[in-house]
């Protein structure tokens, strides 16, 4: 029983387009050192680097009994530690800084195969099965939702007293069975604070109202709680129900239609 950790940076092709290879590799430095500082500071396993992505898992290859919130508390802390970067590597004239830097993060647990695998001739220390799959589709909708940190249902149910909204029933590229997503926007700090209460109340009442086909409902409580969705940095959040709600207004989902949303890219 795992959890994983999939991080990535939005827009690293418009990045390198504009950088020397060179100057690339300064920024990717410059990145993956922090953020792989924090990941072995919450006692995660680095698996690898796929250019400006991180995969890294807990539980293996020493017992973490405490790895779903230890994934989570790296996950938060990713997401700040990238915000201060933005704010000090700007100052800096030595440094490959391109502006505002975004990433997106799918973190998820499950029963994971680890272990030196590869082929005859080169074997490397890692992990495979779907709970591994899911955690790089919920980094790609990061893209989609608006929000930092996305976690799986299995992660989620551990994660008691964090700050956790749930967003939507997706069925991922590549996967039969659809699958409750969270986003993550604090730790229990946060998850006690009215800010957050308020924007609970709101987000949970406009997704009964949108899972029952109540339009006007949904699209209150989103007039009602848009300032609640913009104080955490999820108004993209906001604006993708906005859109659902006008589209599905317009034209009225089938009889049999399950409120789930059913993704075409990574």
């Amino acid at each position: 029983d795992m959890s994983v950790l999939m991080c990535d940076i939005r827009g690293f092709s418009r990045i390198s387009e504009h950088y020397s290879p060179r100057q690339v590799i300064d920024f990717l430095v410059d990145f993956l050192s922090p953020m792989s500082e924090i990941l072995l500071a919450h006692k995660a396993t680095i698996d690898k680097y796929i250019g400006d992505a991180i995969l890294a898992f807990w539980n293996a290859p020493l017992d973490d009994a405490d790895h779903h919130r230890n994934a989570a508390r790296a996950a938060i802390a990713m997401i700040a530690a990238t915000e201060e970067l933005n704010s000090t590597m700007a100052e800096r004239e030595d440094a490959v800084w391109p502006g505002t830097v975004k990433i997106g993060i799918g973190i998820n647990s499950g029963i994971c195969c680890v272990g030196n695998m590869g082929s005859r001739e080169r074997l490397s220390y890692t992990l495979i099965g779907d709970t591994v799959n899911v955690a790089s589709r919920l980094e790609g909708l990061t893209k989609q939702y608006g929000v930092p940190i996305i976690a799986g249902s299995a992660l989620a149910d551990q994660l008691g007293g964090f700050a956790l909204l749930e967003i939507d029933r997706v069925q991922v590229v590549g996967r039969d069975a659809p699958e409750t997503i969270f986003a993550l926007l604090g730790d229990e700090a946060v998850r006690d604070s009215d800010q957050f209460d308020l924007l609970l109340s709101h987000h949970m009442r406009m997704l009964t109202a949108y899972r029952a086909q109540d339009w006007d409902a949904a699209e209150a409580s989103l007039v009602g709680g848009r300032q609640s969705y913009e104080a955490f940095g999820i108004a993209g959040l906001h604006s993708l129900y906005r859109d659902r709600i006008d589209h599905l207004r317009d034209e009225q989902p089938d009889a049999g239609w399950d409120g789930v949303f059913r993704a075409t890219q990574k």
